[in-house]
């Protein structure tokens, strides 16, 4: 089971900060499971579509290549600034 984090502006616009996930078999990567959660609608699609949105698996930016097994947390989030 998936473990999905949205953070900061993502957790606004989807109205959740966190969720679970059974892995359809068809879903091999991170970019997969993008377009996958894209697929629930508009609002979704630009959220985790925007430019520089950063994916991190168990903790650890990944590339949309990156493969998934179904027992990950995957984690998306917009850059962070601080001062």
């Amino acid at each position: 089971m998936l473990t999905i984090l949205y953070f900061a502006r993502l957790h606004d616009q989807l109205g959740q900060d966190k969720e679970s996930l059974e892995l359809p078999a068809e879903i091999n990567n991170v970019g997969q499971l993008r377009d996958l959660l894209c697929e629930r609608g508009e609002q979704w699609q630009q959220a985790l579509t925007a430019k520089g949105i950063f994916i991190a698996v168990n903790q650890e930016v990944v590339n949309e290549d990156t493969p998934l097994n179904g027992d990950e947390e995957v984690a998306f989030f917009p850059p962070v600034t601080g001062g």
